[in-house]
């Protein structure tokens, strides 16, 4: 009697996590529902069920105001997959979808997960180059128009873009520094092998301005359209199914991150500021776009760059 009893309750434990995310989808639908089609500023369109900061929010007002004929989405650097941009759209408006890992044992995690089995998810292991990503996608029979791309790696980011050819997403999600400023237009140099914890202790010094990703989109028919308030991400929509968006310069969408990551040698936080972190990394290299050499992140970056919000 008593084992039974211990198995019921280690059995209402066990469904506790399942109860919590679908607490946490019904919340995002109803938030959903009051955005979609609501005017306002970017940052009143966020939410967040599963994204790290408001990303569910803006990418359900993009969906619902741009034309998806396919309703599939790529995105790479999701670890665990328990926070990411896409997994709302896989629970929540039944998307397709592939997902790629560096780390064997999160790729393992996610096979483990029973959104797995319930919705339409690949997941692969594999540490994403320029020279193998186009690979990673026609294995995975992913081709032409797609709905969204997110691309979150922590280093190569831009580069890994810039080579994507076999994919048309409509929608573009991608990570920006901000230590790198609303104007220059730089990136980390491309590193087969970078690892952002390797990279520098500070774990800071990682990715490609906003300037620069826009810079991009633009060559590739996308038009900077949004940012979260948080500073870190970017969004770009084709400019062939954006309609009514407005455009927006990389000074307007730009906001300097309100997460204080900077850790010293021995990994630490240490709450620096702003300011105080971007000199920290003032000596570190960067691939300038414009003068197309690598310089020193204080010789292209305005070093005193103040903080801009919404």
């Amino acid at each position: 009697m008593i084992i039974r009893r211990i198995k019921r309750v280690l059995r209402r434990y066990a469904e506790i996590p399942g109860r919590i995310n679908r607490l946490q989808e019904a919340v995002g639908r109803i938030e959903q529902r009051q955005i979609a089609f609501v005017d306002g500023t970017w940052d009143q369109r966020e939410f967040r069920v599963f994204s790290q900061w408001g990303e569910d929010g803006i990418i359900q007002y993009l969906i619902h105001n741009i034309a998806i004929d396919r309703r599939l989405f790529v995105e790479f650097g999701v670890e665990n997959y328990l926070e990411s941009n896409t997994r709302f759209l896989l629970t929540n408006n039944c998307w397709a979808g592939l997902v790629i890992d560096g780390s064997a044992t999160n790729i393992d995690f996610i096979k483990r997960d029973s959104i797995y089995w319930a919705c339409n998810l690949k997941a692969e292991h594999c540490f994403i180059t320029t020279n193998n990503i186009e690979d990673i996608l026609k294995a995975a029979g992913i081709q032409g128009d797609i709905g969204l791309l997110s691309i979150d790696i922590d280093g190569n980011d831009y580069w890994v873009w810039e080579v994507i050819r076999s994919i048309s997403p409509r929608i573009v999600i991608c990570e920006y520094n901000s230590h790198f400023g609303p104007d220059a237009k730089v990136s980390t140099p491309y590193d087969p092998s970078f690892v952002r914890e390797k990279a520098h202790f500070s774990k800071i010094y990682y990715g490609a301005s906003i300037a620069a990703l826009t810079a991009l989109a633009e060559s590739k028919g996308y038009s900077l359209v949004a940012s979260n308030s948080a500073g870190n991400n970017a969004f770009f929509v084709r400019d062939d199914v954006r309609g009514s968006l407005p455009i927006l310069t990389s000074a307007d969408a730009y906001r300097t991150a309100v997460f204080r990551e900077f850790h010293d040698e021995d990994g630490r936080l240490t709450f620096d500021d702003f300011e105080t972190r971007l000199r920290k990394i003032a000596h570190l290299p960067v691939y300038d776009f414009c003068s197309k050499s690598v310089r020193r992140v204080a010789d292209v970056v305005d070093m005193s760059t103040r903080s801009r919000s919404a």
